[in-house]
């Protein structure tokens, strides 16, 4: 029987373990240790398809509520206050909750798996990223002021960059992109009287989109930040790791029930870029709005080059010959012309 080795420690490869223990297909898993984030955003629609995934669990129970969006965003505006539905947690956290509800690993023994789904690098070679701006993130916590709304996720564009914020009862977590969270704050008329104290003690990561190309080969799939990386201000990324997961699943089930592989390949790639083309796409907006300056005009232009890429990548596929139904994907029939 076909046997699957998943690699990494993350949402995507938790949920690929779900999904193919659910349809019984043999697979084993690699750890591959990486830094975890401090703090995660995770919306409604993200909660019900890991709930899908792993029916039953109380995943979220008891995590602090975000209910509502306060933004700043564009030159000369006012603050926005929104109706927002999420949860906040850190990535470890989840990791940890979910762990206990998979299945134990179903193992081929003496032969090497006949896919591998990759949810941490490296990637198999020729497979390098293509990435689309440079900008950083830096992760900070902070403590808060008295009476900063604990259920509220905040959010700023500033001349020279950006600040987002999600509480935590008395403290939290800033992002800060474009420049350090001292700076930033130093020009912030919405995020800085709600922060008491900044700490020295921060975490820098890439926030650009970037994808991985190519995205598959004949044995193996790039799922999750593996595949693709999405700006946070413009991304929930759990639910994507989690939906790329249920095609990497779906995809992997009917190669071994008898379906091309070519076929299904070209599908998921296509799938997975034209997802991310609708972020670049969101991306782009966000950045043509946010304010003027060299800064934000070099973010637009990286979003406009990636959207132009992905165009081109997507030109030539034509029609999608499967689609998801539930966890499984079946094939589109169409008829021909006359």
């Amino acid at each position: 029987m076909t046997s699957v080795l998943i690699r990494g420690e993350s949402v995507a490869a938790c949920c690929c373990a779900s999904l193919l223990a659910r349809a019984g297909v043999p697979f084993s898993r690699q750890s591959v240790s990486r830094p975890k984030l401090p703090a995660i955003m995770i919306g409604e629609t993200a909660q019900r398809v890991l709930g899908d995934i792993f029916p039953g669990a109380e995943l979220f129970k008891g995590l602090p509520h975000i209910r509502k969006r306060i933004v700043k965003w564009g030159q000369d505006t006012e603050a926005l206050a929104l109706p927002h539905a999420a949860v906040v947690v850190s990535e470890q956290t989840l990791l940890s909750r979910i762990e206990p509800l998979l299945a134990p690993v179903q193992r081929t023994e003496g032969a090497p798996p006949e896919w591998t789904i990759f949810s941490s690098r490296p990637l198999p070679d020729p497979s390098e990223d293509i990435h689309f701006g440079s900008r950083m993130a830096v992760a900070s916590a902070v403590k808060l002021k008295p009476g900063c709304d604990p259920e509220a996720s905040w959010v700023e564009s500033l001349p020279h960059g950006w600040l987002f914020m999600l509480p935590k009862e008395e403290s939290g977590w800033l992002l800060s992109v474009g420049d350090s969270a001292e700076a930033l704050l130093a020009e912030s008329s919405l995020l800085a009287p709600q922060i008491l104290s900044v700490s020295s003690d921060a975490r820098s990561f890439p926030c650009h989109p970037r994808v991985a190309e190519p995205l598959c080969g004949p044995d193996w799939l790039a799922c999750g930040s593996a595949a693709l990386g999405f700006d946070p201000l413009c991304g929930d990324g759990s639910g994507y790791a989690a939906r790329e997961a249920i095609l990497a699943s779906a995809v992997v089930r009917a190669a071994v029930q008898g379906s091309g592989r070519d076929g299904l390949l070209a599908h998921y790639r296509a799938r997975l870029l034209a997802g991310f083309e609708k972020h670049l796409e969101v991306c782009a907006e966000f950045y043509r709005s946010g304010h003027n300056g060299p800064w934000w005009d070099e973010q637009k232009i990286a979003s406009e080059r990636g959207l132009a890429w992905c165009r081109t990548q997507l030109s030539g596929f034509g029609v999608f010959q499967y689609r998801l139904s539930g966890f499984s994907l079946e094939p589109v029939y169409t008829v021909p012309r006359a």
